[in-house]
């Protein structure tokens, strides 16, 4: 069965674009790790009434927006063994020191699938 890390975090609109080359340059080298996907999704419809929104769940600001993102692997052992060669790639040592966001507030966890259709 599938596993999922997941990714919650706030980005400041003016760093869209700088966001979106990290994640360009990232999903990369995931993918030629062996995760069968990336995805980095911005948030769009976000204030749904009745319900928590998530902009307020990742503690977004003012001018801020949220990524919703998550990376599928084949099974939890095999997502260990694709992190711990993404970990030590040297692409990901030359990333920005600098992130376009604010790593203390990024939410983040791994996932058993419960229904998948």
């Amino acid at each position: 069965m599938a596993y999922v890390d997941g990714f919650l975090l706030p980005v400041p609109k003016r760093n869209l674009a700088a966001y979106r080359r990290l994640a360009r340059a990232a999903g990369k080298v995931w993918m030629e790790h062996g995760a069968l996907g990336f995805h980095e999704c911005v948030g769009d419809d976000l204030d749904i009434k009745g319900l928590v929104p998530f902009p307020r769940v990742a503690k977004a600001k003012a001018g801020e927006t949220v990524m919703f993102s998550w990376i599928v692997f084949k099974s939890r052992a095999h997502r260990d063994r694709v992190n711990a060669k993404v970990m030590a790639d040297p692409r990901l040592a030359k990333m920005p020191a600098k992130m376009p966001f604010d790593v203390k507030r990024m939410a983040y966890g791994g996932f058993k699938p419960l229904v998948s259709l």
